[in-house]
């Protein structure tokens, strides 16, 4: 068995009913996995199971700007959460943001500086039981009506093939957090690295070890994790959109 299909495996075996190993609606849905000789962890989110929703700002107006204050605000029902793409200085989301089927802020198609825009970027969207990930152009082109959205970039994984300007093994080593979507489309897997990693070693994860042909970065730095199943709750800079996952 390839190793891509023995660490999907054991991922879905904590996650669909009527499997070995499987837990409970709402149980932790996070685990550390060893893949690409790094230390992840690893969140895999069944949407028929769990409602997968966007985060940016508060009844007040003012952004969550934490983890903490998400968790706060959603009580024990938040199983999982996690930073969910680029910002600039207000924690507005760079590009397209997408909440309970509201477009608050557009696709941006510009060039510029950073990895956002290391071209192709691309979009992590939901609709009901169903998620994906597609870079940008493609985005635009289906004309999806997505009950959530959240643009970043660079895509790490597009059709199976690694993105052309992300190197084997670059020299710029960051925490890294991402985003990918098996075929079928019920599953979202997100991952944080446990130390800095290299962009191509993080795009490896997605491709080689957990089987999602395509996969999106969100950010690296300020990447952080709510995972009270491991008792883990990061704290770091004030963050923008932010994604969390609830029983349904």
């Amino acid at each position: 068995m390839r190793p891509a299909h023995a660490l999907l495996i054991a991922l879905l075996a904590l996650t669909l009913p009527g499997r070995a190993g499987a837990v409970p609606t709402g149980a932790e849905p996070c685990r550390i996995v060893e893949a690409q000789g790094e230390s992840f962890t690893v969140c895999t989110i069944d949407l028929r199971r769990q409602r997968l929703q966007l985060f940016w700002l508060q009844a007040d107006g003012r952004p969550y700007g934490s983890l903490g204050t998400l968790a706060e605000g959603a009580g024990r029902r938040l199983s999982f959460a996690m930073n969910a793409g680029m910002y600039d200085k207000d924690q507005a989301p760079v590009g397209l943001y997408v909440e309970d089927g509201r477009e608050m802020r557009h696709v941006s198609t510009a060039d510029g500086p950073g990895n956002f825009h290391l071209k192709p970027n691309g979009v992590f969207w939901v609709k009901g039981e169903r998620a994906g990930v597609l870079d940008t152009a493609h985005y635009l082109r289906a004309k999806l009506r997505p009950d959530y959205a959240t643009q970043s970039g660079p895509m790490l994984v597009i059709d199976g093939q690694i993105h052309p300007k992300i190197s084997a093994d670059g020299p710029s080593q960051k925490i890294r957090n991402g985003v990918g979507v098996p075929a079928d489309g019920h599953l979202a897997i997100f991952a944080i690295s446990e130390r800095p990693v290299t962009f191509g070693a993080f795009a490896r994860l997605f491709r080689d070890d957990l089987g999602c042909r395509n996969a999106l970065f969100l950010d690296g730095s300020v990447s952080s994790l709510y995972a009270p199943g491991l008792g883990r709750s990061d704290i770091g800079r004030p963050l923008g959109p932010l994604v969390g996952a609830m029983p349904r």
